[in-house]
């Protein structure tokens, strides 16, 4: 039987490269390849000796031409890669910005043998990615997993990252915050919750996640957990990466401008956690609640999300031309 979720995707990959970016991968080492989702205008047209096509993915040996707009960098949630994340945002910012899209370690078409699954090893990959590409500056917006992602990536690389949007999520998973969230939301483990392996699991994850009741056939549902619930075994080995001691968590001292974008109902990390956060991260941070919207507050309230991120963006002293 057809999978409804796989058919739509070369149409996807069309519609995205009307919007303005289109996929590339990228070796970041022997035996890590990270897929992203560049500007159409730093894809180079190789000749043909140096390219290989797929249905999917354009690899070139040469390296792409440096954006020539401020790079915004897109990070996904733990349900879904980044075009199916950021869907509703990435044509609304490619007029001004230059949108870097990545799918992170174990999603979409990226992969790695390398047996770190830590959020800092994430981040750590799309650094040397993004500099491969010709990137050497960028806002980030993370969401929910990437949010973690994000705020490691700042902390390692603050040359890299000059201004952070952050959304349903948390600066580390400590053992206390997953336990205390994971019993609120009658879940017994992460994986539970985050990995759902039925349609009677993914509908309980998307209650959660969202305000209002989203309402697919489970046809559709079982044909997301087919396409979008890959590499079962290494996520759930990432999971278990995200947890950290209580004692082991350290508060860095983030000089980036951060604005903590929230939907008001989230109810996997509430909007106290976001006000909590800003006393803890200082002056520089900045919250804002989203009405009518949960843990996806991206995609339940897309213009009114996008319309806050581009508000934001344009707050920021203007970015230096990429060197």
């Amino acid at each position: 039987m057809v999978n409804l979720v796989a058919i739509q995707q070369p149409l996807i990959i069309r519609l995205m490269k009307m919007a303005g970016v289109q996929t590339h991968a990228v070796e970041i080492e022997p035996g890590t390849v990270m897929n992203f989702w560049l500007p159409n205008e730093t894809i180079q047209k190789p000749n043909k000796k140096s390219k290989t096509t797929t249905t999917t993915t354009t690899t070139t040996t040469t390296i792409p031409p440096k954006p020539d707009k401020p790079v915004v960098l897109l990070i996904h949630g733990f349900a879904a890669e980044g075009i199916a994340t950021w869907q509703f945002q990435i044509g609304a910012l490619t007029k001004k910005y230059s949108v870097y899209v990545p799918d992170l370690l174990f999603f979409g078409g990226s992969i790695s043998d390398n047996p770190d699954r830590s959020p800092r090893f994430q981040a750590e990959c799309l650094v040397k990615g993004l500099r491969k590409l010709g990137v050497n500056k960028c806002v980030v917006v993370g969401f929910s997993y990437g949010g973690m992602v994000a705020f490691k990536m700042a902390e390692l690389y603050p040359d890299m990252v000059r201004a952070m949007v952050i959304s349903g999520s948390i600066l580390a998973m400590t053992d206390s915050i997953s336990e205390q969230t994971l019993k609120g939301l009658g879940f017994s483990s992460s994986s539970e919750l985050l990995l759902p392996d039925s349609v009677k699991g993914l509908k309980a994850l998307l209650s959660v996640a969202s305000h209002k009741k989203l309402w697919f056939p489970d046809r559709l549902h079982k044909d997301y957990l087919e396409v979008m619930f890959n590499n079962r075994k290494e996520r759930g080995e990432l999971l278990e990466g995200l947890i950290v001691s209580n004692k082991d968590t350290i508060i860095p001292e983030f000089p980036q401008r951060i604005h903590l974008l929230w939907g008001e109902n989230d109810q996997i990390f509430k909007m106290e956690l976001a006000q909590n956060m800003k006393w803890q991260l200082g002056e520089n941070t900045s919250v804002e609640g989203i009405s009518k919207a949960g843990h996806l507050v991206h995609i339940e309230r897309p213009c009114v999300y996008t319309r806050c991120l581009k508000k934001f963006l344009a707050s920021l002293p203007a970015d230096e031309p990429q060197k």
